[in-house]
Order: structure tokens, then C-alpha cells, then sequence
């Protein structure tokens, strides 16, 4: 396993060294016109990598997205993107006032714009005004988000980051300078549609505008294509390469509730086992500590009084542990005192805030993780609360608190997150293992870390949209199931779950798993439902499909490790220039051959739009005439899936985990004419390929090993 951040300190100084303009000591040219009018001068771009250019305007704050990084750019595997030269527009304009800091980016007429980070709310965000501001309560689509990020990605090809922790406004568009006095301008040049997001002047141009209040100035960077899916390579490799999550991140997850003791908690897992469902992570809720809100980080005695017999237990029965806390730490805890000197001057729950922008606060709170669980065998944990509240009591810190590091509480809200994130990982990394964890909010330049989003949030459409967001800023996302309002909801949301980053049922207020008693009440009286055994039958089902995909979404996850390609994303992406996609919030790709749709409980049906090609039911093999939209009947029982004509796709046999030798045998099906290999990069890697007699072939690609073995062969309709 490779410790990307033992490269970052000369990728630093490279990027500090790099030549840029700066607003007020070279100015590209004298103010004329409307640069007079508001006192914005003209700022060139500078290269810093292949295909990346940075420009500067006035004095950047000292902590930002990437002067605060710990992992460095994949310089390497920038080289190896499509060579650019030119930048996709040669200088922006900026100012800086007592206000603080407003720049103004190009935007031609029909370019579309999406992005943000992790936006629930919309997808296409032309016209559109967007705070790139932490909150896990979203709203209204204000912006608001638990991962928001000040990058965004245009359909010209392009991505544009703005390197500030600040709560950036982004004007997609939309705000537009006074109109100009004209007699002889005609009336029907500006025909105004209420509540048109295009009502301007003919012939008026469009910017993107950024305000960054109380900032003195701001690094711009700016990524290349010449497509859009390259530009949000780009901006992954820039941040340190796509995340290649250990195999059994990559099974089925379930918490248990979370007032379980050790001895219920393994009786789940047990039952799991007995009802033959497959599962490879079993997570504790807050019950596991001696105090929780704010966090003690000590087991409790009473419902866990042997930690490492627990733990062992479990690993007998095929489970990884995964904890649940937060970072803010209670008096009882033996990590206050530590802390206590680096952390903030406003509290949470009774609890300290420990600065991790700081190293020390890092270095103290992850040592006694890795310590005290990690070296216990826990192989992961479930970051809560890192975000912020503004709609629920307001229970996180103030932004107008201050930090020992230098960051006040806005700032740290930005990055809150991703630096627990660090603590973490660091302690495993210096261990040499691997972990695939969770977090409730992540930021700017996310790509490396293996922790997934989530949220106490549960729309099922608010969902879907975020996953198909969350691949245009390098962000992970997990539609977790929690529980549901009839069977069918129940299915919807597992199936979407299936096709996820992380498949998991969180069960943390209901003693039994959904599939048995979907009524909260009854489920925690022990009261199971009539016939419960045909809906687990259902969810077993689905749960063993997450197991047969595991083979393909290593390879999709693998690429993304490689060359940024995020393995879950907008169809926009990939057929950028079909502008019916650039609506599409609800369809999205997993991997390079593979489309999902998710159905929706109490909708009659659902629209399918193909893009253009020829496809194939996944389940079935049909095939299906691209370029066009298709009505699904929600009694169709599958989530409807395609996959590109000419694809060979592994699926993996069925185990109760991802470590069981019966998930080594490969069945390969093969849709079409079989012309599109499919390839698992890295050491273990290997490719299946058709021969020309028409044989499915897997070559060893990597150095060592990769320990499948392919079986039956299904052809799944010829085109």
C-alpha cells in the first residue's frame, strides 16, 4: 500500500514555486470599461501541472484546501492525461475590498455548469446561486451540503477550483450588471418568462461569479479536458488519486442498534450468519462507549466488558468491527486533558473541539485510536457529527470561533472533516493496513480518502441525486437503508444500495433488521410481521447480487485509483454532449459499461433515457436502441440496469463475505459481440477478453496472483 502523503512536502514546494499572477503586481493590461467600474483588474494563469494552471488574486489566507492538504497530487498520473498546452480561457478578473474578495469567470450562453460537492437538492446548477456553506440540514437548495467544495465542472470541458475554506458564494450565471440606457432597444429582445432563469438582454454576456467574503485574496485553479469527465480526473489526481478500497468495504454492511451490549450485538451477527445473508462489516452505535455526546472513546463496562473477546468473536464469525463517535470529547475521556490545549474556545456538547487543522490534535487524538482500537483489530469507524447544524438546535461550534492553529470556526468547519479524516488514516496507513469507514462531511479534494458520506437525512430521490452528484467532486456517497414505509420502499432502497459505493442497512433505532418488522414500534417490542420470511428472502436476494458485483466495482474503483475516473457518476459525464443527459439526476453510471436507474416506491413508473448506442438489459439481455427514453413499470422487480453493447462483465460468486473461497469463481457474462475487454488494474490485477474463437480468456495483468477463477459463461444476447 503506497503512503501518499510521504510525497507531499516536495510536491509543496512545487506548487509554492510555480510562477503566478497576483492582483496589483502585474496587472495584464490597463482597466478600461467595466473593469473600471468596479475596479477588477485582468489575472493570467500560471501552469502548476499538466493540463493545471493557478492564478492569484490579492493575498491568499494562510490555511486553504491546499496549503492544509496532507496528501500530495499524483503528479504521475497527471503526465499521463491527455496532453494540454493552452488553457481553456486565458485570464479571469478579480478585486479585493473591504468586503472581501469577488472574482469573475467566463460563461458562454449553453455552457452547463455541476458540481459543488455534495448537493442533494439540484444537478444542473446554471442560473443558479450556490453557498458552498457545511450544514447536514439542507434545506432549501441553497448550497448547503455536509461535503460542500468550491469546485465545479462545465460542459466547455473544463473545472475551475476555488481554493478557500470561506462559505464562497457561486452566481452560476445569473447576476448581472445594471443595464446600460438604450432608447432603440427593442422590446423583443427582452422578453421576460417569470421565473426564467435566462431573463437578459440579447447578446448580454454571462459570468461566473464568486463572492468570498472576508477573504484579502484567493488562489484560482483551473483544470483542463479537453472533456469534462478529464477535467474531474484532473481535479482527482490533483488531490492525491481516486481511493481503492479493501475488498470487504466493498460487501454488505449492517449496525446493529445502538443500545445493543456484546453479547446482542453478536447474537445479530450471528443471526445474520444463520439467515444466510451475507455480510462483511457489523457496526457499533453509540451504545459501545462509556459516554457518548460528547464522546468518552472508552468502552463501556457494563455492555462491553470484554472489548478484545468481542472483537474476536466477531472476527470468528467473518466480521470486520466498525465503531461509531465523534470528535468531540468529553471530560471523562482520558484524551481531554491531551486535547485540551488544542482545541477551540467554544465546545459541543459538554465536550472540547479539537483543532485538527493542527498536527498535534491529530497526532493525539489518532495515536490513542490506533492504540486503543486499531492494534484491538477494529477496522474502521464511523465519523458523526464533523458537519455542522443550522436547522437542528445548532449544536456545533460557532463559525466566530478561534483555534490554536490560526483557523477561526468557519474556516474549520470546511475542513473539520477531512482532517478527523486524517487522524485516522493516518493510524492505519503507518500500520499498514487498509480501512473503508464512514464520515458525515468531507470537502475539497476528497478523492484519496476511503471514507464514505452518509446522512440523517432519508429522501430516497435526494439520495439517488446525491449519488450521481457526488462523482463530479471526488466524493464517495452511501444511500444507506434505515427503515422504510411499506416492502416495496424497503426493496427501492436496498436496490439502490446494491449499486452504491457502500452497501449497508443501518439499523441503529430498530432491534431487528427491516426485512422482518418494517413498523418501528412493533419491530423493537419484538412483534416480527406476518410473513416476514418472503421480504428477508427479497433482501437476501439483493444482498447476494452486492456480493456477485464485488469483482466489477473493483475494477471501477481501481480505475478511479489510477487515472481519477470516479467509479460512480452523472451520465452527463460520460455523454457530455447529449444535452438531454445534462437533466438527468436520477440515472447514473457505475464503472465505464454499466447504467442504473433506481425505481421509487409509489411511482406507477419511471423514464429510462439511453444514451446514445446500442445497450442490454442487464438481467435479461434485450437489447435496447440507444439515443432514446423508455417507460420502466415500477412491476418490473429488478432496478433497471444497462450495460453497453459488446461488454464483458465478471460477476463473483456468492459467500457469507468477501473473504469466503466461493466468491473466487468467476461467472462472466457477456453481452453483445463481446468486444469491450474488461480489466482489473494493479498487482493482483488480470483482463478478460474474448479470443477469436469466441472463448473468454483471463490474462494476468499485475505481478502477483489475482485468485479468481472464471466459470460458466453467459451469453446475454448478440447485437
Amino acid at each position: 500500500m503506497v503512503n501518499r502523503r510521504s510525497l507531499l512536502k516536495g510536491s509543496v514546494v512545487a506548487l509554492a514555486g510555480s510562477a503566478s499572477a497576483k492582483l496589483g503586481a502585474d496587472p495584464a493590461g490597463p482597466l478600461t470599461g467595466a473593469d473600471e467600474a468596479i475596479a477588477e483588474r485582468s489575472i493570467s494563469f500560471s501552469p502548476v501541472h499538466p493540463g493545471i494552471w493557478k492564478a492569484t488574486i490579492g493575498n491568499p489566507e494562510n490555511y486553504t484546501p491546499v496549503s492544509g492538504r496532507t496528501i500530495a497530487p499524483d503528479a504521475k498520473a497527471i503526465q499521463q492525461l491527455p496532453a494540454l498546452t493552452e488553457a481553456p480561457f486565458a485570464s479571469i478578473s478579480g478585486k479585493v475590498d473591504s468586503r472581501g474578495c469577488l472574482i469573475t469567470l467566463p460563461l458562454d450562453e449553453h455552457e452547463e455548469i455541476f458540481g459543488f460537492g455534495l448537493q442533494m437538492l439540484s444537478f444542473a446548477q446554471r442560473g443558479k446561486k450556490k453557498t458552498v456553506r457545511v450544514n447536514a440540514d439542507p434545506k432549501v437548495d441553497s448550497g448547503d451540503s455536509h461535503a460542500p467544495a468550491p469546485f465545479y465542472v462545465s460542459t466547455k470541458g473544463y473545472g475551475v477550483l476555488v481554493d478557500t475554506c470561506r462559505y464562497a458564494s457561486f452566481y452560476c450565471g445569473d447576476a448581472r450588471r445594471k443595464p446600460s440606457h438604450s432608447a432603440s432597444t427593442p422590446k423583443s429582445a427582452n422578453v421576460q418568462t417569470p421565473g426564467s432563469t435566462r431573463n437578459v438582454q440579447a447578446g448580454e454576456p454571462s459570468h461566473m461569479l464568486v463572492d468570498i467574503p472576508r477573504a484579502s485574496g484567493v488562489d484560482v485553479y483551473l483544470f483542463a479536458g479537453p472533456a469534462m469527465l478529464d477535467a474531474v480526473r484532473r481535479y482527482n489526481l490533483f488531490s492525491g488519486g481516486g481511493v481503492e478500497p479493501p475488498e470487504w468495504g466493498l460487501g454488505f454492511w449492517y449496525r446493529a442498534v445502538g443500545t445493543a451490549n456484546s453479547s446482542e450485538a453478536l447474537a445479530i451477527a450471528r443471526d445474520l450468519r444463520d439467515s444466510k445473508i451475507p455480510c462483511d462489516v457489523l457496526g457499533l452505535e453509540p451504545g459501545w462507549q462509556s459516554h457518548a455526546y460528547s464522546c468518552s472513546f472508552v468502552w463501556d463496562k457494563g455492555r462491553f466488558p470484554d472489548p478484545a473477546g468481542f472483537i474476536k468473536d466477531a472476527t470468528a464469525l467473518g466480521y470486520r468491527v466498525n465503531l461509531w463517535e465523534h470528535a468531540f470529547t468529553h471530560l471523562s475521556s482520558p484524551l481531554f486533558d491531551p486535547l485540551h490545549p488544542h482545541s477551540g474556545d467554544y465546545g459541543v456538547w459538554g465536550g472540547l473541539v479539537p483543532d485538527f487543522a493542527g498536527k498535534p490534535a491529530r497526532e493525539i487524538f489518532g495515536e490513542y485510536h490506533g492504540k486503543n482500537f486499531v492494534d484491538l483489530g477494529v477496522s474502521g469507524f464511523k465519523l458523526d457529527e464533523c458537519d455542522n447544524s443550522d436547522f437542528t438546535k445548532g449544536w456545533s461550534f460557532p463559525e466566530f470561533s478561534s483555534f490554536p492553529s490560526g483557523v477561526d470556526g468557519e474556516q474549520m468547519h470546511s475542513v473539520f472533516g477531512l482532517r478527523y479524516q486524517d487522524a485516522i488514516l493516518d493510524q492505519f496507513e503507518s500500520r499498514g493496513k487498509q480501512t473503508y469507514s464512514l464520515v458525515r462531511s468531507s470537502g475539497a479534494l476528497a478523492a484519496p480518502y476511503p471514507f464514505v458520506l452518509y446522512s440523517d437525512l432519508y429522501g430516497h430521490r435526494d439520495f439517488v441525486r446525491a449519488l450521481v452528484n457526488s462523482g463530479f467532486s471526488g466524493l464517495l456517497w452511501c444511500p444507506e437503508v434505515r427503515d422504510a414505509t411499506s416492502s416495496e420502499d424497503l426493496i427501492r432502497r436496498l436496490q439502490t444500495a446494491v449499486f452504491s459505493p457502500l452497501a449497508m442497512v443501518n439499523a441503529w433505532y430498530i432491534k431487528n433488521p427491516p426485512w422482518k418488522q418494517i413498523d418501528q414500534k412493533k419491530n423493537n417490542a419484538g412483534e416480527l410481521a406476518e410473513g416476514w420470511q418472503e421480504l428477508e428472502r427479497r433482501c437476501r436476494d439483493l444482498i447476494e447480487w452486492r456480493m456477485k458485483l464485488v469483482p466489477y466495482l473493483r475494477g471501477a474503483f481501481a480505475k478511479y485509483a489510477l487515472d481519477g475516473t470516479p467509479p460512480f457518476r452523472a451520465l452527463a459525464l460520460d455523454f457530455p454532449n447529449d444535452q438531454k443527459l445534462h437533466t438527468v439526476d436520477d440515472q447514473y453510471m457505475v464503472g465505464d459499461r454499466m447504467l442504473v436507474a433506481p425505481l421509487f416506491a409509489g411511482e406507477a413508473s419511471r423514464k429510462v433515457v439511453l444514451p446514445a448506442g446500442a445497450w442490454h438489459d442487464f438481467w435479461s439481455g434485450k437489447p435496447y436502441e440507444g439515443g432514446r427514453a423508455y417507460t420502466v413499470s415500477s412491476e418490473q422487480e429488478n432496478i433497471p440496469v444497462f450495460v453497453k453493447a459488446g461488454s464483458i462483465v465478471p460477476l463473483g460468486g456468492v459467500g457469507m463475505t468477501t473473504d469466503a473461497e466461493s466468491t473466487r469463481g468467476l461467472t462472466v457474462a457477456v453481452f453483445g459481440d463481446g468486444s469491450m475487454p474488461w480489466r482489473l488494474e494493479g498487482s493482483s490485477g488480470f483482463e478478460l477478453r474474448q479470443s477469436a474463437s469466441g472463448r473468454i480468456e483471463a490474462r494476468s495483468t499485475g505481478a502477483k496472483p489475482h485468485g479468481y477463477r472464471v466459470g460458466e459463461v453467459k451469453q446475454m444476447g448478440k447485437s
